[in-house]
């Protein structure tokens, strides 16, 4: 017995000794600390991609130069393995450096709960360094006795008001990692506080930054640009990395264009022409749900109720029913279901609808959803409208300008933006913020703007926004008000050079 105990413990000092040896080789600890090739989930993988060991060995460079923090920026195309390396930055850094400090954020919760810490779990799984650490639910720690004490990694989402997880990051003597995930959708301000980790004198500093290139502003952005002195970049297509399926990322060359701002940021790696991929600013979804909403007025008490309901497509949708009167889509709860026929759905639309008097009910009437506008029809149920999102869009703004929208989706969405940046208010509820702060665009060959498809979010990790495409549907047409009608209400949609505009005043 005493015999087997003196082995483990030689066989656990050499493992120390030999993870002490790539304290500044992250490429040589991801090589040895995972069983590449050999029978199980690697047995078909030799080694990191291309574009991964030239990052890790970078970070082993400027590590053996000790000149100052290390600060690395990707962007690159979906599907490149950026959590897999995220994961594998985590467990260097945790296991040569038992002392280290550090934080790990993204754009949203869900990002890191699904991918940034699902894949570390993965990777945590299958690492020769396994029992160094203790993995939870918000943070990765080390169980190695050291005199600096136990080293801690932890999963922060980041918030503009809440930056104090950033600021506190200090460790003197040691070591401090800080990854920012989907790093185009993080606001400035954490950035700005994470430099103040930057100050410790004698402190190895490893901050990596890792996204689409989404945006042409913001200090992601700046990475590449006006800070490009301080900060080694790279930019991956998804087309030269093995992992990625060519198929589908050819199928988006075709929809989208070769040279496109979808296919630049989603495929290519490289920023977009047009400022900014994403269609709805998180400030402006902030902005909404700390207003007040408007009681009175036109745009209050008297302006018309909208229903909009959105059909699940799929197993893992949701329908959704949302209630919006003029600048209000707070007051009235929203409902989700997941699971409901088409039969049980439309009853419970038209529950609604006899309870609380809608002038409109917009209803999206692509594939399964036409089934739904029949059955409320059959109910009695007056002013409803079905909404095929795949159709042309109005070809003129109020304004007599020609739109730029290439389809009916596009064109609601846009509806739905204005009214947030005026005075729109909403409920506080993170799965709409997600909803909203995630869909992107691009453009088609005619110049106009094009959504991205609800089958593309998902396929870059993202929920199908059906509480948000249940919003955007009270922005299909312009709808009259009660008190506008002399004669009985029956179909309450304006023709679109009518006087009554949903968007006066804000």
């Amino acid at each position: 017995m005493p015999r087997t105990r003196n082995k483990d413990a030689d066989l656990q000092r050499e493992r120390l000794v030999r993870v002490e040896r790539y304290r500044r080789d992250p490429l040589g600890f991801v090589t040895w600390a995972f069983p590449w090739g050999e029978p199980g989930p690697l047995q078909d993988h030799k080694g990191p991609e291309p574009w991964q060991a030239e990052v890790l060995r970078e970070i082993g460079d400027r590590l053996e130069a000790r000149d100052g923090p290390v600060r690395i920026a990707v962007a690159s195309g979906h599907g490149v393995g950026k959590s897999a390396l995220v994961a594998w930055l985590i467990l260097w850094a945790a296991a040569t450096v038992p002392s280290t400090r550090g934080v790990v954020t993204a754009n949203t919760e869900t990002q890191l709960k699904t991918k940034t810490w699902a894949e570390l779990a993965k990777w945590q799984g299958l690492a020769a360094t396994n029992d160094f650490n203790e993995l939870g639910a918000t943070s990765l720690a080390s169980k190695l006795p050291v005199p600096e004490g136990p080293g801690r990694i932890d999963m922060v989402p980041w918030a503009a008001h809440n930056s104090e997880a950033f600021a506190g990051l200090h460790n003197k003597g040691s070591r401090v990692l800080l990854v920012f995930d989907e790093a185009s959708a993080i606001a400035d301000p954490i950035w700005e506080t994470a430099e103040g980790a930057l100050t410790d004198a004698g402190t190895e500093i490893v901050w990596v930054a890792f996204g689409n290139p989404t945006r042409t502003s913001g200090r992601f952005f700046e990475c590449f640009n006006r800070f490009r002195d301080r900060w080694h970049t790279q930019q991956v297509d998804s087309r030269q990395v093995s992992l990625t399926d060519k198929a589908q990322l050819n199928q988006w060359v075709r929809d989208y264009g070769a040279d496109s701002d979808f296919v630049r940021v989603r495929v290519r790696g490289l920023f977009p022409r047009a400022g900014t991929m994403q269609l709805i600013d998180g400030e402006s979804v902030d902005d909404a749900v700390r207003r007040v909403p408007e009681r009175d007025g036109p745009q209050g008490q008297r302006a018309p109720l909208v229903m909009g309901v959105d059909v699940a497509r799929f197993g893992d949708d949701r329908s959704v029913i949302v209630l919006r009167r003029g600048r209000d889509a707070r007051s009235i709860p929203i409902e989700k279901h997941r699971g409901l026929d088409l039969m049980t759905l439309a009853g419970r639309v038209a529950e609604i609808a006899f309870e609380r008097g809608p002038a409109a009910v917009f209803v999206d009437e692509t594939g399964l959803g036409a089934g739904v506008v029949d059955r409320l029809r059959q109910l009695g149920v007056q002013r409803v409208h079905g909404v095929n999102f795949g159709a042309a869009a109005a070809r003129w703004d109020g304004d007599g300008a020609k739109t730029l929208y290439a389809n009916k989706r596009a064109e609601m969405w846009g509806n739905l933006r204005d009214w947030l940046r005026g005075s729109g208010a909403l409920p506080d509820d993170p799965e709409l913020r997600a909803d909203l702060t995630g869909c992107e665009y691009g453009y088609n060959g005619q110049g106009e703007i094009q959504l991205e498809k609800k089958e593309d979010m998902k396929k870059r990790g993202l929920a199908s926004p059906d509480i948000g495409d249940a919003l955007a549907l009270t922005f299909a047409h312009p709808v009259r008000p009660d008190w506008l009608w002399d004669a009985p209400p029956r179909v309450r949609i304006l023709d679109e050079d009518h006087e009554y505009d949903m968007f006066h005043d804000l």
